[in-house]
């Protein structure tokens, strides 16, 4: 740890807090929303795993972790045998492809600001889709809305228990990651493949897969 002693005292403590976050949240984001306001300002956090990236790499590979630097999405994650993994409910799961569908329709057709949806229009696009087809409990909601905050898929304006059907919710990027399109249409093979061997389906390309998961995300 002679590195850390060499450092300034607040830079040192920087450093521990950004390694305790990266086990707590999974990933440093580059830019985050203010919870009030949801208007974007730097990550702290983020430059100092780009200052001290080397460093904070060899500490957690000691834990069977990697530090991965995702340019594209601006994120440094971690990832290896050593990573706190959390089970999300089924529940959770309906409401995170809700979102990706929001997230997808939203980044294409109002710009890069426009990714804030509402309860109002998870609940609105869950019935559209069949994903929700039942009222949820307040436990429910606030069960997905933690586990999807603490990962930083969204942010929220205030406490979760304080939320209106009406309130701002920001999408990351980030969602993208935890719901790829890749790992969808690896879904969409598996079943088809499955489908086809019983004769039931025919055979369609990985694009004409990711389509239909939008337009019948039901199924």
């Amino acid at each position: 740890m002679k590195y850390i002693e060499e450092l300034a005292p607040g830079e040192a403590a920087g450093i521990k807090k950004t390694i305790q976050d990266l086990f707590r949240q999974t990933c440093i984001l580059q830019v985050k929303c203010d919870p009030v306001t949801l208007v974007q300002r730097d990550n702290p956090r983020y430059r100092i795993c780009a200052n001290h990236r080397e460093f904070i790499a060899d500490y957690l590979s000691v834990l069977d972790c990697e530090l991965v630097h995702d340019p594209h999405e601006h994120i440094f994650r971690i990832k290896g045998e050593g990573m706190p993994t959390d089970k999300m409910t089924l529940t959770g799961t309906r409401i995170l492809l809700i979102l990706k569908v929001i997230y997808r329709d939203k980044i294409m057709g109002e710009g890069l600001n426009a990714t804030v949806t509402s309860l109002e229009e998870i609940r609105e696009i869950g019935r559209n889709t069949n994903l929700l087809t039942r009222k949820l409990t307040v436990q429910e909601w606030q069960e997905a809305l933690t586990f999807f905050k603490t990962h930083q898929m969204i942010e929220l304006p205030g406490a979760i228990g304080s939320l209106e059907d009406d309130s701002p919710i920001y999408i990351y990027s980030t969602i993208n990651i935890f719901c790829s399109s890749v790992d969808l249409n690896e879904i969409v093979k598996e079943y088809a493949e499955e489908a086809q061997a019983n004769g039931s389906i025919e055979e369609y390309t990985s694009e004409e897969s990711e389509e239909t998961i939008y337009k019948n995300v039901s199924e």
